[in-house]
């Protein structure tokens, strides 16, 4: 299978998790998304034939996981930070904050901004310590009209 053919079936896999994730809500759901196609991506590289496929599974379900946990212990004031971020940090610099209730730790760099249909996105990468275990999150986020920034991958 080439590269393309194993993001495709990560990307699947990853969408077919999402749909089991979907009564944690709209965070977990994108959480699995993009740790799902990131995972898969990832585990496309080890191997070779069968063996491939079977790293781009394990890949695809092990980053599904740790983007579900993230989206899901993120609350509103941690979505609004992270907005925040997505509008005015400057490419490159991390942003960090501790969430006083739950204690989870945040850090989220924006790593390129771009324009897509119009809207500014920006690609950026999470760190989070959520019930003292690190998690790495990456996407893209974009504006949409209402002003609000959503997570596209």
């Amino acid at each position: 299978m080439k590269f393309g053919t194993h993001v495709l079936a990560a990307s699947v896999i990853a969408l077919g998790l999402a749909g089991c994730a979907a009564p944690g809500g709209p965070n977990e759901t994108g959480g699995t998304i993009v740790g799902g196609v990131l995972g898969g991506a990832l585990g496309s590289q080890v191997g070779g034939g069968s063996g491939r496929t079977v790293a781009t599974v394990i890949g695809a379900l092990i980053g599904a996981n740790i983007g579900a946990n993230v989206g899901r212990s993120m609350d509103g004031n941690d979505r609004a930070r992270t907005a925040q971020v997505f509008e005015a940090a400057p490419t490159g610099q991390p942003t960090q904050w501790v969430n006083p209730d739950t204690r989870n730790q945040f850090e989220v760099t924006p790593t390129r901004t771009y324009e897509s249909a119009g809207a500014p996105c920006r690609e950026y990468t999470m760190k989070a310590v959520i019930g003292g275990r690190p998690d790495d999150v990456y996407g893209t986020a974009c504006r949409q009209p209402d002003g609000s920034w959503k997570i596209m991958n």
